[in-house]
């Protein structure tokens, strides 16, 4: 018995806060067709309104789900979302991502609680 308490809790260690997540481009009519370089994740600003003041190259539309691991890991946040679509955005080389949306959290047969986030990825134009 002790050590099926003991397997249990190093399971349970193992896991810690894990989270994964999937993430899609899709290229729209009008978008950019090109390579861009890679840039920094961190810089990417992102935003649920448009950016009307800066002119800007639409590089296409990206969506994330994040999900958490186990039952005992916390929902995944806006912030969590956040960081996904930079990671994404950041591949395409873009600048920001726009008019981004929030999903609400829901159980699935692959997640004990997943998130859905999108928005469009843009390049400012220099």
């Amino acid at each position: 018995m002790k050590k099926i308490i003991l397997v249990l809790n190093l399971v349970l260690m193992v896991s810690g806060c894990a989270t994964w997540s999937t993430s899609d481009v899709v290229r729209t009519p009008g978008s950019a067709q090109f390579t861009l370089k890679e840039t920094i994740p961190e810089n990417i600003k992102i935003t649920t309104q448009d950016i009307t003041n800066r002119p800007y190259t639409k590089l296409g539309d990206i969506s994330v789900t994040v999900n958490k691991t186990t039952v005992f890991h916390s929902d995944p946040t806006e912030e969590k979302i956040d960081e996904a679509l930079r990671e994404e955005a950041a591949e395409l080389g873009a600048n920001a991502v726009i008019l981004v949306k929030y999903g609400e959290v829901k159980v699935t047969g692959m997640s004990w609680g997943s998130r859905d986030g999108s928005g469009k990825a843009v390049k400012f134009n220099e």
